[in-house]
């Protein structure tokens, strides 16, 4: 009996200790991606679909990526960049340089991406970005005049949103007069830059403008603004601004009455939130249309199509579809399918290899850096939009 037991235990003892061979054998290691968005702060409403799309990706991740090297293990380090540029800095530079990430993926707003994007050219890190017009993250950090190496970012580009601005405004009769509005911040530099921003294409269209000084983000008194556009008689507003200040803006305008026939602002009137805070001001009101449900396009990772994405958040959340949502799932097709195709997805440099190979059709249409208008940047679709009275919502795009 003691001879029994004696080799049923070594036999025990040996497939125990076997049992994390089999495992590390089956994992070729552990790839650690990096994704840093605006979770907190003024920008929050940008990064909201981030952080539920990024669960839907852990989850889909849990026994692993089968690659071209093998299957690996895969990490996903979340960092809310608290809707600062300084800590966006901050925390991709911690995720490059101390967490040791093969792939940094900033989303969500320009005081994300451009500041993370820095770090990871910096330090010789592969970056996907998205969720920044693809001139406001490209030229204020110098790639106008040489492209970069290792940090690709794919959105629409400024032009197609302004020419899409000015497409609304001639649809409208109006005196063509246009006040523009600008927070001094990233975006609003480079939407109201005379080069490339918004004032070019509104003047080329035949409309006149009047530009005041650009106000801080999160003032209380717009007055100077308002007082400038109604001077003018600007029957259009456009411009950038986020949700807080444009209700602030739209509540003054009423105090004060002035009365544009079209507010037609980036950012801010993205969201039904924002919409519903102007509360029946928000009725007619007009932005870009990033991304709805009634694209036509299919995810690479689930085979939903755009509508079932939709449908199934607001069934989870309980909270209406929101235009980035396409975009926090498509940032995941595209770091997925550059992995599954690197050489070596635990090498940077090889996953930068495989980023500037990239063609694939994702959830917000095709993403290819061969064919941008820029070395590092693929663009997508943008199509303007109106705010109306919903049935199952308030407010219906």
């Amino acid at each position: 009996r003691r001879t029994v037991l004696k080799g049923m235990g070594a036999g025990l003892a040996a497939s125990v200790l076997g049992a994390p061979m089999i495992a590390r054998a089956q994992s070729a290691g552990t790839i650690k991606l990096g994704f840093v968005t605006p979770t907190t702060g003024p920008l929050a409403l940008f990064g909201e679909t981030d952080g539920w799309a990024a669960q839907k990706v852990k989850a889909m991740l849990k026994d692993g990526l089968e690659t071209a090297a093998g299957r690996f293990d895969v990490e996903i380090l979340i960092r809310d960049s608290q809707s600062d540029p300084n800590r966006a800095a901050e925390v991709a530079g911690d995720l490059i340089l101390n967490d040791g990430v093969h792939l940094l993926l900033p989303a969500s707003t320009t005081d994300t991406v451009s500041p993370a994007a820095d770090q990871a050219e910096l330090n010789e890190c592969p970056c996907l970005s998205t969720g920044a017009p693809w001139q406001a993250v490209i030229f204020p950090r110098g790639g106008q005049n040489e492209p970069f190496n290792w940090t690709y970012h794919f959105f629409w580009g400024l032009d197609e949103a302004l020419n899409t601005f000015v497409g609304l405004w001639n649809t409208l009769d109006t005196n063509r007069k246009v006040g523009m509005l600008f927070p001094q911040n990233a975006d609003g530099e480079t939407w109201g830059n005379n080069d490339y921003g918004l004032p070019a294409p509104t003047q080329k269209a035949g409309f006149e403008i009047t530009v005041p000084g650009f106000f801080q983000p999160r003032t209380n008194d717009y007055s100077a603004q308002i007082a400038a556009f109604k001077n003018a008689g600007c029957e259009i507003v456009g411009g950038i601004t986020y949700p807080d200040d444009l209700k602030t803006f739209i509540n003054q305008c009423a105090q004060q009455g002035y009365k544009p026939k079209a507010v037609t602002v980036a950012a801010a009137l993205l969201f039904p939130g924002g919409v519903q805070a102007l509360g029946p001001l928000g009725d007619g009101m007009s932005s870009e249309v990033w991304w709805t449900p009634a694209f036509p396009f299919k995810s690479t990772l689930t085979g939903q199509v755009s509508r079932e994405i939709a449908d199934q958040w607001e069934s989870e959340t309980k909270k209406q579809w929101t235009q980035p949502l396409g975009y926090s799932h498509a940032i995941w097709e595209v770091a997925l399918d550059i992995l599954k195709r690197a050489a070596n997805p635990l090498d940077r440099t090889s996953i930068r290899d495989a980023m500037v190979e990239t063609r694939i059709d994702t959830l917000i249409g095709k993403v290819d850096f061969s064919s941008g208008p820029h070395k590092n940047v693929s663009t997508t679709p943008i199509f303007g939009g109106q705010w109306v009275k919903g049935e199952t919502w308030p407010y219906d795009l």
